[in-house]
């Protein structure tokens, strides 16, 4: 099989967010729960598992908002777990025999993954209909419930202007300021892996870049949300995240700038990486978990994805005009968007991740 990944370029996102297609996660490691109320066995309880993201330390992200909304109509508590998409993946594999979660959300190529080890039963939540052939499983096994794009943040007071090139990072002056969250891992770590095998034309040039860029890699980091507060804070000049995540730290992280690295000579490129959700082959609270994707998807609250969470939504029909919309798309103009090959990623992310630990020395 040859290592070049598939590079179907699908959109240049220029105009309105229609164009947005899909979405980035990233590693976590906290747990929560939006109430005290319920436990494991209660009819009243159902228990997410996601990449973290979307829900805010603050308390004012997407999960914040349509979670206590969720419980108000339907009297349906919300226990929530988060961390690393694969973290999410690999836990709900050890509780096969005794799962806790009801409804499992993480990102390509984590989701796809998660159905080959037969974590999730198929629903198609009401809504479903009007997402993308290529955001959803075409089994019904997985939905996307907001859609994002992977993307680099950098410190706006330490680099007024964002670097353009993957080349300008080899330079001295990012030793010890850059970091990236670990491939394998954190969803948008493998990005990292995914973004610069199609911009540098397969993975073995991909490998040699990375190898080079360790002399100035931080280490590891288990998850991207940790990294743009240290970027705001001018310990860290770049970092990875995604556009969804980032925009909505920017709100309260001055410095926090986003930008799209490319290829010496070419242009920008970014792809879609969605939130995607499944519901647990084993749910302890089936019915409930159906409740929940279903409203996940409801126009009511694909409206607040961008307004809310700064991402973009899912469903094609739900085109939002918000302050938050309008500056997205500009985030996006002139960006070329690629389309992963999924399947060859999702059959080979073993030698894709060891690959880059040799390379690395990770």
């Amino acid at each position: 099989m040859p290592s070049k990944l598939l590079l179907r370029v699908t959109a240049s996102v220029t105009g309105s967010l229609a164009l947005a297609v899909c979405l980035t996660a990233c590693g976590g490691e906290s747990a929560s729960s939006t109430s005290s109320a319920g436990s494991k066995g209660g009819e009243k309880t159902v228990t997410v598992y996601s990449a973290d993201g979307l829900k805010s330390d603050k308390g004012d992200g997407w999960y914040d908002k349509v979670f206590a909304d969720f419980t108000k109509k339907t009297g349906i508590e919300v226990k929530y777990v988060e961390g690393g998409s694969g973290e999410m993946v690999q836990r709900a594999v050890r509780e096969r025999t005794n799962t806790q979660a009801d409804v499992l959300v993480t990102l390509p190529p984590f989701i796809q993954q998660a159905d080959g080890k037969g974590l999730l039963q198929a629903y198609q939540p009401q809504g479903s209909d009007k997402v993308n052939g290529g955001d959803k499983a075409a089994d019904g096994k997985w939905t996307s419930v907001v859609n994002n794009y992977f993307g680099f943040v950098h410190n706006k007071k330490e680099l007024t202007e964002a670097p353009k090139t993957w080349e300008e990072l080899l330079d001295a002056k990012y030793k010890g300021k850059l970091q990236y969250s670990t491939p394998g891992v954190a969803g948008d770590g493998t990005a990292v892996l995914i973004k610069a095998m199609h911009d540098f034309g397969g993975k073995e040039p991909a490998m040699e870049y990375l190898k080079k860029l360790q002399a100035n890699n931080v280490g590891p980091s288990s998850s991207t949300s940790k990294l743009a507060p240290k970027t705001d804070k001018g310990e860290l000049l770049v970092a990875n995240g995604d556009v969804q995540m980032n925009f909505a730290q920017a709100k309260s992280m001055p410095n926090l700038g986003i930008w799209f690295p490319a290829k010496d000579g070419g242009r920008p490129t970014t792809f879609a990486l969605p939130y995607a959700a499944g519901l647990m082959a084993k749910a302890p609270h089936t019915e409930n978990g159906r409740k929940l994707l279903d409203y996940l998807l409801s126009e009511e609250a694909q409206k607040q994805v961008s307004e809310v969470g700064g991402g973009f939504p899912a469903r094609t029909d739900v085109k939002p005009t918000d302050a938050n919309a309008v500056e997205l798309t500009k985030i996006m103009g002139g960006v070329e968007v690629f389309e992963p090959d999924w399947a060859d990623i999702d059959k080979n992310p073993t030698g894709y991740v060891d690959a880059w630990k040799s390379a690395t020395g990770s």
